[in-house]
């Protein structure tokens, strides 16, 4: 069967992401790793066959509860190691996940990749009205139903993600240092960073600093507010969030192919150009900026 190039690449992400995994757990280069488990065809033919049934359905997003890693030990090819594995426990970084009174491996190396490569966040199932149920039986027997469910659904006019904000005023740096936190704090994995001006105590010149992130990310951005700026403390607030579904694609335009970003979802498409694209056309044909972004915007 010739599967869509789509469904190759997420699969060598997902491939990609446990050899990162098994890298760190064994402190060697990627390229030494050996898959054991993970590398056995039936393995293969389950991250194949995931990333070919998501690509069938094409949903807007994935959600996922936490995970259950489950407990105690398991028997694998370095031996008997704790749950959850050295490499489950590296793919589930920062990912919200648990134990319990399940004595046994519930969450695999191949499970997390998966999970890690799919999901947008982690958290209590939305308020969703439910089109189609799944559910997938394992073969191990404990004291409870051994099974993974999913719903496919629409979440309708309710909120569709959560984000986090950090939050502190700074009254003393120089625009300059500023500046330079918040490109680290964008490197560091914010999805956003802004400041607005304002006065703080005893009249002086400040500036209120946010940071927007992935609820995942909290932690880790919060050090990074702190090590990068003078604060000595920072706010946080998680919220609900609507989002469009982003994208990307191009349009032909007299000046050659151009860069553009999509979103879609609850009814709604929206299109702009890339402004890199955008410059590197109008640079290269001698025309001003104004005249490709606007043949873009009208293809």
């Amino acid at each position: 069967m010739d599967l869509p190039e789509a469904v190759k690449e997420k699969a060598r992400e997902v491939y990609d992401a446990i050899a990162r995994a098994e890298a760190k757990a064994h402190g060697c280069p990627v390229g030494e790793v050996h898959y054991h488990e993970v590398g056995a065809l039936d393995a293969v033919a389950d991250v194949v066959g995931a990333c070919y049934a998501v690509w069938l359905l094409s949903p807007d997003q994935i959600l996922a509860s936490p995970v259950h890693v489950g407990s105690g030990t398991v028997r694998c090819a370095h031996g008997i190691m704790p749950v959850p594995a050295p490499a489950t426990a590296n793919l589930l970084a920062g990912v919200p996940s648990y134990g319990g009174e399940v004595f046994g491996e519930l969450c695999t190396p191949t499970g997390a990749a998966l999970l890690v490569s799919f999901a947008r966040s982690f958290g209590p199932m939305p308020v969703l009205a439910v089109d189609k149920v799944g559910c997938g039986v394992g073969r191990k027997v404990f004291d409870r139903p051994n099974c993974v469910r999913a719903f496919l659904g629409a979440c309708g006019g309710s909120a569709n993600g959560s984000i986090c904000e950090l939050v502190c005023n700074i009254d003393d740096m120089t625009p300059e240092a500023l500046a330079y936190a918040c490109e680290q704090l964008l490197a560091a994995g914010a999805l956003d960073v802004y400041t607005l001006p304002g006065t703080m105590k005893k009249g002086r010149s400040g500036h209120l600093l946010t940071v927007l992130c992935d609820p995942s990310l909290e932690a880790s951005l919060a050090q990074a507010v702190l090590t990068h700026t003078t604060t000595i403390g920072l706010r946080v607030r998680r919220c609900e969030k609507y989002f469009l579904t982003p994208g990307a694609g191009t349009v032909p335009t007299p000046y050659g192919e151009i860069d553009v970003k999509t979103a879609e979802g609850f009814g709604l498409s929206k299109v702009k150009p890339e402004h890199a694209s955008v410059a590197a056309a109008a640079q290269a044909h001698g025309v001003p900026y104004q005249t490709v972004w606007q043949a873009a915007q009208k293809e």
